[in-house]
């Protein structure tokens, strides 16, 4: 068995292997400023994190669509000054990109169906369809070197840990925490969405759950299973240990945000990231490692769960014990799985090519003026809340078949990218990309990913993990 301390951790200063640089790096070496972003893919992902956060400020829901717009509109602009610098200077091609390639097509042959909304809010959602799926193609012009792939990572944690760690303050301290504005949804008198956001923590308190640096109640619940997986990982790496404990610290922060946003779904897919990790790891044969995250995991679970439940009251434990005291799968059919069943068995019938674009959604929402925002006609569906309905609904089953056989083809190239790998580290670094990006995957079944900032961040990664690896060392060469 390969012992787990045979590699270098590649961010740690001085710890660096030499077949991380060549002459043409020297910018990329590790400096005074170690900290500070150095392209414009770490802008970019701390913008991920950042710009949504606008709307945590008091008075920014006058300026909301501009926000929610901006995330967006960076990386259509990312791609554009690709397209024109660097297009032409691509190494490879992800396997994936043929086929979204497909998608934007058939996405385009959407705006001709009747049932678009109008060419203004048609064009909104192709373009917000289009800028989630094309940081796949600009990343790896930016992120080019392992080095950087790590650095990624590290900021991806920092940024999620933040936005965990206010998330839990704002239930110890909401009044100090809490965003003074939620979304307009949620501010309505008498807001059944408010409500069903609200449950009793200690001493009869109502406890809005969570937004994090955001305006959603229960919105970081998706930072938190970032930031819980990556903790977890960074932890048992071999760094400093203020910077160990840190990221310790961000993990209990992140489950604990998990577990007072009272979103059950994220529970179970941050599990499953640690499972696949752990299986990533244990196929590379770093049995201590596979061990030492499960006794850690093991640990902030059950003290993530302690510290939510002083913070939150017995509701939240309540709330996660049903996960075990009733059928799982009955507790999911009732949540998401029905959507999902009726998405094949109604909407499928109904629409086999589509509804029509802008009929749920941002673009619905903010571009469908006639009827403010509220489509009314009986055909229609007014929001999706998983990913295989929106599909349907955007382009029936072409749409969701293209984008399926584009994450078949995604989660295909990964597994052979780690069999190929030459270096030990580069193996550990694609797992740790994988089993990130696991946790996307899953919420196809329980959400939108791939119609918000979740899937944008998704082939964010995986971009950044082509671009990294694509000139690497492979065991079959």
């Amino acid at each position: 068995m390969q012992p787990d301390n045979s590699y270098a951790w590649p961010l740690e200063p001085g710890l660096t292997t030499n077949d991380d640089w060549s002459a043409g790096d020297a910018a990329d070496a590790p400096q005074k400023r170690e900290w500070l972003p150095r392209s414009f893919a770490e802008w970019f992902a701390l913008g991920l994190t950042f710009i949504p956060a606008i709307l945590y400020l008091p008075g920014s829901q006058s300026y909301r669509l501009i926000a929610r717009v901006a995330a967006y509109g960076i990386s259509v602009a990312a791609f554009t000054l690709w397209w024109f610098d660097r297009a032409g200077r691509k190494e490879t091609r992800h396997p994936a990109e043929r086929w979204l390639t497909f998608v934007m097509a058939w996405l385009g042959l959407m705006m001709l169906n009747p049932g678009t909304i109008n060419s203004l809010a048609g064009i909104a959602h192709v373009t917000l369809y289009f800028s989630i799926l094309c940081p796949l193609f600009w990343t790896p012009a930016y992120i080019t070197r392992r080095r950087h792939l790590v650095r990624l990572l590290a900021i991806l944690l920092f940024c999620n840990g933040l936005n965990s760690l206010i998330g839990v303050a704002q239930v110890y301290d909401p009044d100090r925490w809490m965003p003074k504005e939620l979304s307009p949804l949620f501010m309505e008198e008498n807001s059944a969405m408010l409500a069903a956001s609200t449950y009793i923590g200690p001493n009869g308190r109502a406890i809005i759950r969570p937004p994090g640096l955001f305006d959603t109640p229960g919105a970081v619940c998706n930072a938190g299973t970032i930031a819980a997986v990556l903790g977890l990982i960074f932890l048992l790496e071999p760094m400093a240990w203020p910077k160990r404990a840190a990221s310790g610290a961000l993990a209990v922060f992140g489950m604990a945000a998990i577990y007072l946003s009272h979103v059950r779904a994220a529970f179970v897919v941050t599990l499953g990231m640690m499972v696949v990790y752990v299986i990533l790891v244990s196929m590379q044969q770093h049995g201590k490692r596979a061990v030492g995250f499960i006794a850690l995991a093991a640990g902030i679970i059950v003290g993530a769960m302690s510290l939510a439940t002083m913070l939150g009251g017995e509701s939240v434990q309540e709330r996660f014990m049903t996960l075990l005291a009733d059928d799982p799968r009955q507790t999911y059919y009732q949540a998401r799985g029905n959507q999902v069943e009726a998405a094949f068995t109604d909407l499928a019938a109904r629409f086999p090519f589509g509804a029509g674009l802008a009929r749920w959604g941002m673009a619905q929402y903010y571009f469908n003026s006639s009827t403010g925002g509220i489509v009314t006609d009986p055909d229609s569906v007014p929001f999706a809340e998983v990913q295989p309905n929106a599909w349907i609904l955007d382009g029936g089953f072409p749409l969701l078949v293209l984008y399926g056989l584009a994450l078949i083809a995604t989660v295909s190239f990964d597994l052979r990218l780690i069999r190929s790998l030459h270096d030990p580290v580069d193996k550990l670094l694609a797992a740790i990309v994988v089993a990130t990006n696991f946790g996307t995957l899953a919420y196809v079944f329980t959400f939108v990913p791939f119609g918000t900032t979740p899937g944008m961040q998704f082939w964010f990664l995986e971009g950044a993990l082509h671009g990294a690896m694509v000139g690497r060392p492979r065991s079959d060469s």
